[in-house]
């Protein structure tokens, strides 16, 4: 993998847990999101912001380069004007889907007043 400024430290897994690995890969506010609308063809910048109103457009950028760096995403720059670049499921990122299913399932099972834009997330 290529540097792309990414500044996190992949070294660290607490208790060299299964989990905290996993926690490296798609832990935080908004991996699981962006990785969950990527599979769903919100595949461009643009749509992520769209569809993720309250993330600011510096946290997406990070989260998608870290979300590249390791491997579970891919971006594509078509050579139009403007560029075009989407964004696309690696088959390492798919081994992650079946757990973002079940953390959405999880979800629409638990989760107190579930606000119906919520299915706007499918």
């Amino acid at each position: 993998m290529e540097n792309t400024g990414v500044r996190k430290n992949k070294n660290f897994i607490p208790g060299n847990c299964p989990v905290g690995y996993t926690m490296n890969i798609i832990g935080g506010k908004w991996k699981p999101s962006i990785i969950h609308r990527i599979r769903t063809d919100r595949n461009r910048y643009s749509l992520l912001l769209k569809t993720i109103p309250e993330i600011s457009k510096q946290t997406l950028t990070n989260q998608l380069r870290e979300l590249e760096a390791d491997g579970v995403i891919n971006r594509v720059i078509f050579p139009e004007i403007p560029p075009r670049v989407e964004y696309s499921i690696t088959d390492f990122g798919a081994t992650l889907l079946p757990i973002i299913d079940s953390m959405y399932q999880w979800a629409k099972e638990h989760m107190p007043n579930l606000p119906v834009e919520a299915e706007s997330c499918e």
